[in-house]
């Protein structure tokens, strides 16, 4: 996956926008103000941080070795680090973008739910 294709992808969800927060090279995708993906879409190899259920988290750590590990600079029990320009298959690291989303969207106020197009 492309530094583009991420971006893209990142922002193709509802109701989100990218930020930066940190820097000018550190891209910040929210939902309606909360977190689920932080990348410099510049680095290579490039790397995206990413919300994830915490067993999830700890099999696919195990499952791919030096390319998902615990979130850097973040709770390392909900967030991973994934090297997405390696040897993981484009439609698992869709997958991963889409459920950090989801897992931020479910955590977010009924009210602001509802408001998405997302079930």
């Amino acid at each position: 996956m492309t530094p583009q294709e991420l971006r893209t992808l990142c922002l193709s969800f509802d109701a989100t926008v990218e930020e930066f927060p940190f820097n000018p090279e550190t891209s910040v995708f929210k939902v309606l103000g909360k977190l689920f993906a932080l990348t410099d879409l510049d680095a290579r190899p490039l790397k995206v941080n990413l919300k994830c259920d915490p067993e999830d988290a700890i099999r696919l750590r195990a499952e791919h070795p030096d390319l998902i590990v615990p979130g850097w600079h973040m709770n390392k029990r909900h967030w991973n680090t994934v090297t997405v320009d390696g040897d993981l298959p484009d439609h698992l690291v869709r997958e991963l973008v889409e459920d950090s989303y989801d897992l931020v969207v479910a955590g977010l106020p009924r009210a602001d739910r509802l408001r998405l197009d997302r079930p």
